[in-house]
């Protein structure tokens, strides 16, 4: 059986860019991870770029399905949420190449991993507005923004998970959902 040359370029690319970034990365490295000539990689993509979207898309898809296998449709709509997003950035907090490039953003500000990270967020926007389009029609939740939900869904809980520990004790996850339900989905206290 003669080997997939594309699925070995792309195995290759997210090593290198793992290890290295993608600013680092170059051809010539993901050529010879993959064991085949540079000029290989060009009958599969046009560039570098093209082969990173190609690494994106997939992580993305990986993203999903992992918060996807974490939601019980018995649970309340608050609690999926809450799992879904926990799966989220766990994922992406344990991947290798998603740290890596959160990392390259910090330190270089390099434009097309900053693009990319903006793509992978977009994409868990989307995740969510779909999850919170579908509980609005099934009565669990009012209607609501389903966009500005979930952008503030996501950007609150990062804040929680990642930012509040810089300065203070982490947060359970139980304390963390219910925060995400006072403020979120019931409102301030009065």
């Amino acid at each position: 059986m003669a080997p997939d040359r594309r699925k070995m370029i792309v195995e290759a690319a997210t090593k290198s860019f793992s290890l290295f970034g993608f600013k680092a990365t170059t051809m010539d490295q993901v050529a010879k991870l993959a064991n085949v000539g540079k000029g290989t990689i060009y009958t599969f993509f046009k560039n570098k770029e093209e082969l990173f979207e190609e690494i994106i898309s997939t992580l993305v898809k990986e993203m999903i399905a992992e918060a996807d296998a974490v939601i019980q449709t018995d649970l309340p709509f608050t609690e999926n949420v809450h799992r879904a997003l926990y799966r989220l950035l766990e994922f992406r907090s344990q991947h290798q190449l998603m740290i890596k490039l959160v990392q390259e953003e910090a330190e270089m500000g390099t434009l097309t991993v900053s693009e990319m990270l903006q793509h992978v967020e977009n994409e868990i926007i989307a995740y969510l507005k779909l999850k919170i389009e579908t509980a609005i029609a099934k009565g669990s939740i009012p209607e609501v923004n389903t966009e500005v939900t979930s952008f503030l869904l996501l950007k609150m809980y990062i804040a929680l998970v990642s930012d509040w520990e810089r300065n203070h004790e982490p947060l359970s996850s139980e304390q963390i959902a219910e925060i995400m339900k006072v403020f979120l989905l019931k409102g301030l206290p009065r």
